[in-house]
């Protein structure tokens, strides 16, 4: 991965920058990332497996699957 340093930043950007890091429950340097993939076109990365496999699934309309019905189950055994 590569770093970045931006100087002579206005405080008011960097004030900014920090609420709306907050407001998105992300540190100032996870916001700051994802502000410049959008502008550059780059999509957003899921968080986690689930996210990704949402991703994948969502444009096909999901997935219904069909649940088994529950069984009664056995009795339990005797120790007589």
């Amino acid at each position: 991965m590569a770093s970045i340093t931006i100087r002579n930043l206005d405080q008011e950007v960097k004030s900014r920058l920090r609420i709306r890091a907050a407001e998105h429950h992300r540190s100032m340097e996870e916001e700051a990332r994802l502000i410049l993939r959008n502008a550059v076109g780059c999509p957003e990365m899921p968080n986690n497996l689930l996210a990704a496999i949402r991703s994948r699934i969502a444009p096909l309309g999901g997935v219904d699957l069909e649940l088994p019905l529950r069984e009664i189950g056995r009795d339990p055994p005797s120790f007589k």
